[in-house]
């Protein structure tokens, strides 16, 4: 018995070093469809040793009996793995719980997750989405996942109508910074000036990026500025793009099946959408090179949601008009022949009394006040017409787009690496504005005998590149790059006329445009220091922007007024006869819908900016973290600012933390606010008005008491709750959040004379008479805001024996509201026209407009080759957005719920169909004050979630590594 206790511990003594032997083990990386995962991150726990898989998910590390392997890769689980032996371990990793991943925004530290960070930070796997979700837009994939991001398509609003304002925490679209893959975007050259929520900002074109080019979106919510720069007031988005090496063709077509689609309770489908995209990914090298590309075309087309036209269309001079055209008459000479209009008033169906009066006449000014009369239904049953061929088209504009991107990266030497990405976007809108009736002086009747519907043609070119390279100096991480990008936005005026030409005038107009240019150079360092406390990360640099904005003019047609001799109108020559139609009323110049931007209008305007900012993170212990960050930002145009920001974590434990930050920020006003320019016909509660928007450097601004424009400032802090429960797969984050800004620019009301005789109204009168403007609008520094708020997000996963369900919950609750007086210019003031600088549209736009409340559910179950996925989203209510008090309607909140089945029919095949807005829901209808007698069944003003209905779609994605 001795002898074999003996034995047996002279084996464990020899068998102890062979079980710490180091060995590799190998193996191969999947996702839970077998495909396989580059990129994935392989780390020993507790150790320094690590890898990561190549492109075909392989990896090889030397490692030891007992070591425990960390597997990492962004929107999977991570799993945990233990040693025992074996030279092969194959693993199969599971779509995990975003908020635990690394994330890339919100902290320099390159081993910060989202639970981890001292600040918000929303993890968003696009890639997913795009295979399972009906939306196909990024602006609209971020409205129905991410918490408190808001974007809605525009109806009836001009250029924005082709471009979706997107908010963040129910800031304004110029007031959130967009990142793609951590370098800065370019902004939109359009400037939204039209009865939209965000009016008077500018944004970033999200749809310019190809959903199928991105991998996952990050979405930091809390102010950046002191980190990234001016804009980031309300947070980050950085986008980050795809690098895996496989081809994946999604091809997709869908349509509104609405009760109220084709025209407002007609039923039947509109809104048709189709598209395709090819991402294709290849490696470059053995060293972890690749080039990722990525090309898309999609269509949309068109939805109208209007009942039919309620208001006036013919007056009784149409009628004589029919019947004088059905005899060859020469209808502008008509105007002036009193014998005619007497002797073709005789069979146009007149009524009894009009009739009368016509035949008593004996001037053209006792015909001009008979023919006045209306005559409507009449002239539609003469014509064979129907109200609803009056229709305007209310609803999402159509697009076509065409997009390319790249993103690609070279290993130069060991510890440099070059790379670049970027692309182009090419997009072709058609939107119509406000229909010209027979019976308006805007409709020259006798080249459009039934008026017309101005339709505006857009294009839309936007194009970047961003190239650099990562390498070390010593133990210093070094990053140099440059981006540049452009977008520019040219307005072609279709199907439309330039009343004071007559007869002379095309249909078709180039009415100019605009573009944005910027070029930002960026220089960083960072390092971490493993042995200081329990981690340091110090990072610092610095980024040298330029920026330049431009208006194009138009054709002389698309903006001039010309006289009856077709020469351009001049008021102060008399012998320059305006154009009137047959009521004496002066008709229009310039091309309908869109007056084209003269050579006046026109700017080539440049700045530049520098900046330098320090970084810190620091993890005091291993559960205290404490960060900050110092920028200076110097602008050529308005000087210079300085921001901070403080943010602290303190774990709980091993699963739970408390975090907080604190900042100052700022958004430097836009070279487009600065430089913007123009004379445009927009509709206050639907009367056409032309109205001048002047630059705060014109002599209109200067008259006015207009000051030049300076930066805005903000004040912000938040603190939160982090935490999982391992045990159940659960993860949370609840945030709230406090953002004080001061001087907000605003895009101010009209000033425009009321003529009632008062002191103050002759004052205006006589200061936009000297800067020859009928009315005059601005941007200015006109307020102070407050907002504040709650984020909450919760996400589970649960596993099954063959299947797995994951539920994710979403909530934003806030208010932002005015604070403290308009700050009205004093010549303005002393007019008492306070309220035009800042009005009560403005205001509501500002509170009111979006949803302050949202809520998303969403379930997503796998099992075997299904996936089903089920969405809830809660919109809160909004209020109209307009002057008159009594009628700022409420719209109540509601529930759009989204379903898709997908079927993994092979390994490279999956097939889905489904639905958004599967229960075709729609917002409140209007009140009758604000149907603008039966335009507007649904608010155009003040959206939660659009009045599209129903959508439902086909998709099929191919992949093939």
């Amino acid at each position: 018995m001795k002898s074999k206790i003996y034995n047996f511990l002279i084996i464990m003594l020899f068998s102890i070093p062979a079980l710490a032997q180091t060995y590799q083990v190998n193996g191969i990386v999947t996702d839970s469809d077998g495909q396989a995962l580059p990129g994935v991150s392989i780390s020993v726990k507790n150790g320094e040793s690590g890898t990561s898989t190549d492109f075909e998910g392989n990896y090889s590390l030397d490692v030891t009996n007992g070591d425990i392997l960390l597997f990492t890769f962004v929107g999977f689980e991570t799993q945990e793995i233990t040693m025992d032996g074996s030279a092969t371990v194959n693993v199969s990793m599971a779509q995990g719980v975003e908020l635990s991943e690394v994330v890339v925004v919100g902290s320099r530290n390159p081993n910060r997750t989202a639970t981890e960070t001292a600040v918000p930070v929303d993890v968003i796997d696009i890639k997913e989405l795009i295979t399972t979700g009906a939306q196909t837009s990024l602006n609209q994939i971020l409205t129905y996942v991410a918490p408190s991001f808001t974007s809605n398509t525009q109806t009836i609003s001009d250029g924005t109508d082709h471009i979706d304002p997107a908010s963040l925490r129910g800031l304004g679209p110029d007031q959130v910074l967009v990142l793609v893959n951590g370098k800065r975007r370019h902004t939109s050259s359009l400037v939204n000036v039209n009865g939209t929520f965000g009016r008077g900002s500018v944004g970033t074109d999200l749809n310019a990026i190809p959903t199928a080019a991105i991998e996952r979106v990050e979405v930091l919510r809390d102010g950046a500025a002191a980190q990234y720069g001016s804009d980031a007031i309300a947070g980050v988005i950085n986008i980050v793009m795809r690098k895996s090496a496989t081809l994946t063709v999604n091809a997709n077509t869908g349509a509104h099946f609405s009760s109220k689609s084709g025209g407002y309770e007609q039923g039947g489908t509109d809104g048709e959408t189709n598209g395709i995209s090819i991402n294709y990914g290849v490696p470059i090298g053995d060293k972890g090179g690749y080039i990722n590309v990525t090309g898309m075309y999609d269509s949309r087309n068109p939805t109208n949601r209007m009942i039919e036209w309620e208001g006036n269309i013919f007056n009784s001079y149409n009628s004589i008009e029919r019947v004088a055209n059905a005899d060859g008459f020469n209808l502008l000479a008509l105007q002036t022949d009193f014998d005619a209009i007497q002797s073709y008033a005789q069979g146009a169906g007149l009524p009894g009394d009009v009739l009368n009066e016509v035949n008593d006449a004996s001037t053209i000014a006792d015909l001009q006040a008979a023919l006045s009369a209306d005559n409507t239904e009449s002239e539609l049953n003469a014509r064979g017409q129907e109200r609803k061929d009056y229709n305007m088209r209310v609803g999402q504009s159509g697009l076509r787009s065409g997009k390319f991107f790249f993103n690609g990266e070279v290993p130069l030497t060991e510890q440099s690496t070059l790379y670049a990405f970027g692309g182009m976007s090419v997009r072709n809108g058609d939107a119509a504005g406000f229909y010209r009736l027979p019976s308006q002086e805007r409709a020259f009747t006798p080249v459009y005998i039934d008026g017309f519907l101005p339709e505006i043609h857009s294009s839309i070119l936007d194009k970047s590149i961003s190239a650099g390279i990562k390498s070390k100096i010593g133990e210093w991480n070094v990053d140099f790059s440059n981006t540049w990008g452009q977008n520019s936005f040219d307005y072609n005026i279709q199907n439309t006329s330039n009343a004071t030409m007559q007869y002379a005038t095309p249909v078709e107009f180039n009415a100019g445009g605009f573009a944005f240019t910027q070029n930002t150079t960026n220089f960083d360092m960072n390092k971490f220091y493993p042995d200081v406390m329990s981690g340091f990360n110090v990072a610092f640099g610095g980024e040298f922007r330029m920026e330049r904005y431009e208006i194009f003019a138009g054709e002389l047609g698309s903006y001039a007024k010309f006289d009856t001799d077709g020469n351009v109108w001049d008021i102060n020559d008399p012998t320059s006869i305006e154009v009137v139609d047959f009521f004496g009323r002066a008709r229009p110049g310039g091309s309908q819908v869109f007056p084209g931007f003269n050579p006046d209008n026109e700017v080539n305007k440049t700045r530049n900016s520098a900046a330098a900012y320090l970084d810190l993170e620091a993890d005091i212990t291993d559960n205290f973290l404490l960060s900050g960050a110092l920028r200076y930002e110097n602008y050529s145009d308005f000087g210079g600012t300085m921001n901070f920001k403080l943010a602290t974590r303190v774990k709980l434990g091993d699963d739970f933390s408390l975090r907080a930050s604190a900042n100052t920020g700022f958004r430097a006003p836009s070279l487009h606010q600065l430089n913007f320019n123009s004379t445009s016909t927009i509709f206050v509660d639907g009367v056409p008005t032309d109205v001048g928007t002047f630059s705060n450097d014109s002599r209109a601004a200067k008259l006015l008491g207009i000051p030049q424009l300076k930066e805005e400032q903000s004040r912000s802090g938040s603190i939160g709750f982090t935490g999982k429960l391992p045990n159940l797969n659960l993860s949370f984050t609840v945030d709230g959040y406090f953002i004080a800004i001061d001087d907000r620019v605003v895009y101010t009301g009209q000033f425009s004379p009321s003529n009632d005789g008062s002191p103050g109204d002759e004052l205006l009168k006589s200061l936009l008479e000297q800067a020859n403007a009928g009315s005059a609008t601005f941007f200015a520094n006109a307020i102070d805001t407050e907002s504040y708020g709650l984020d909450v997000v919760i996400t589970h996963n649960a596993n099954f024996r063959n299947s797995n369900l994951r539920t994710d919950f979403a909530l934003t609750a806030g208010q932002t509201k005015q604070v403290g007086d308009i700050k009205a210019s004093p010549v303005l003031e002393a007019a008492g026209l306070v309220d035009t600088y800042f009005d009560e549209t403005s205001r509501i736009y500002l509170e009111k407009a979006v949803p302050r409340t949202k809520m998303n559910l969403t379930f997503n179950y796998n099992i075997n080759k299904f996936n089903v996925m089920f969405r809830s989203v809660y919109f809160g209510k909004v209020t109209e957005a307009t002057n008159n008090v009594d009628n700022q309607q409420v719209f109540g909140s509601k529930i759009v719920n989204d379903l898709s089945l997908s079927f993994l029919a092979t390994e490279s095949l999956r097939l889905t169909i489904g639905s958004s807005n599967i229960f075709d829901t729609y917002p409140d209808r209007n009140i009758e004050a604000n149907r603008s007698s039966g335009r507007f069944e649904y608010s155009r003003r003040s959206q939660q979630f659009g009045a599209g209905g129903r959508f439902m779609f086909a998709r099929m994605t191919f992949t093939l590594q």
